[in-house]
């Protein structure tokens, strides 16, 4: 992609710190579990908590679930060796019945009882206890000071720290995928012809992904800051790139990727011939409603700025906001560049403030969490679901046509519901 000038790369941003409206980082186990068939997500935290999962989750009928809630009740904290010996207790009865588990995750939450628990501790002294049969590591998914999507990023800065040294020449790619949508990219890289590709997460235990100096790492959700920081830390190599959404987008990502390993760009423009077509008529299609209209981006799940890449490159719309909970730019840096400039950057939240900002810029589609969706339709805004954009397949050629359906939705139930009104 031919990045316009001037862009929003060096644009100034409006910092704000005051309330916010997020999920926690418990959200990101829902998926992640599904990721690591052999691990299970202990959260140790309250009543509040074990319903939070299970409403995200659902009721799971027919499978033992692979994630659960340790409650720790209100009580003196002054004798926490007892809430450590509880929770030894806990995950020694867990283990005992649960044979098919290698991985334990103890999750921290926000409760004061919780936070004043030293789960790093507890997750080498329960590893020392357990091994070599499972291995335990300790996370945290408090709400208080991130966002729903950090979650997953805690979990695999934990893992990536304790990933076994390589100095094998390899991809590692980093960020859970549905699995349809994994599929796709593996063979997508296969066909160009990148070898000894790995990920985190991974899906067994027995055969982590080594880390090294040859490591060649490339992001596929933009939330992956402290990941980042790990494996760079460990020697790995970063490819910066645009984020793999839309037509563009994705051949950027393939192309960086491709580069990388010596490959050159009218190679993987031969290869993807096909697929990228269909991805340009699904999106011309199902961005029809979009073309020409304005959006503003309530900061919620860090797939803001990619997001905004993808509707104002690839779907004729025009920005009028982007708000982030955090902007990375050496993460989101190709994607900002691929921006025109104009839109306001905000990174965190004063919600109050911002939905002052939303109400007088009246966007044509609102984008922002299930808190806000609601009272903003009252006030005749259109909405759509941030959080929808995490938990639906939306990476890669295949999907780009369903990405931009998930934003021309709205508008479409807003135009059907004037023309009937009429």
């Amino acid at each position: 992609m031919t990045a316009q000038m001037p862009s929003c790369l060096d644009a100034p941003v409006l910092r704000e710190r005051g309330q916010h409206e997020v999920f926690c980082g418990l959200t990101s186990i829902i998926w992640l579990h599904r990721k690591m068939p052999d691990a299970f997500f202990l959260v140790i935290g309250s009543r509040t908590c074990a319903h939070l999962l299970q409403s995200a989750a659902g009721v799971m009928i027919f499978a033992e679930p692979r994630f659960g809630t340790a409650i720790l009740e209100e009580t003196d904290l002054a004798g926490l060796a007892d809430a450590q010996d509880e929770i030894d207790s806990q995950v020694t009865r867990l283990l005992s019945r649960r044979s098919d588990i290698r991985r334990l995750f103890l999750v921290g939450s926000c409760p004061s009882e919780v936070i004043k628990l030293d789960l790093e501790k507890a997750a080498e002294r329960l590893s020392l206890a357990h091994a070599p049969r499972v291995q335990v590591q300790a996370f945290s998914g408090s709400g208080i000071e991130t966002t729903f999507t950090q979650g997953e990023d805690a979990c695999l800065a934990t893992m990536a720290a304790h990933l076994p040294s390589s100095d094998a020449q390899s991809l590692l790619v980093v960020g859970a995928l549905p699995d349809v949508v994994q599929d796709q990219m593996l063979g997508l890289l296969d066909a160009i012809g990148i070898p000894n590709v790995t990920l985190l997460p991974n899906a067994n235990a027995d055969t982590p992904p080594g880390i090294g100096p040859n490591t060649h790492v490339a992001l596929v959700q933009p939330f992956m800051g402290d990941t980042a920081a790990e494996l760079t830390r460990r020697g790995a190599q970063m490819i910066p790139a645009p984020f793999p959404f839309g037509e563009a987008g994705t051949t950027a990502w393939l192309c960086a990727v491709a580069e990388r390993f010596g490959i050159s760009r009218d190679h993987v423009l031969s290869v993807t011939e096909a697929p990228r077509a269909r991805a340009r008529k699904a999106i011309a299609q199902a961005a029809e409603p979009l073309d020409g209209k304005s959006v503003f981006f309530f900061p919620d799940s860090q797939l803001e700025v990619p997001l905004a890449r993808f509707l104002t490159r690839e779907c004729g719309m025009r920005a009028v906001e982007i708000g982030t909970p955090f902007l990375h730019r050496g993460i989101v840096g190709s994607d900002l560049a691929e921006i025109a400039a104009g839109p306001t950057l905000s990174e965190g939240q004063d919600v109050d403030k911002q939905l002052d900002r939303a109400r007088a810029a009246r966007a044509d589609l609102t984008v922002c969490g299930l808190g806000l969706a609601n009272p903003l339709e009252a006030e005749g805004l259109t909405t759509k679901w941030a959080i929808e954009l995490v938990f639906t397949p939306v990476h890669f050629y295949e999907q780009a046509g369903d990405l931009a359906g998930l934003f021309a939705r709205p508008l479409r139930r807003r135009a059907l519901l004037q023309a009937g009104a009429a």
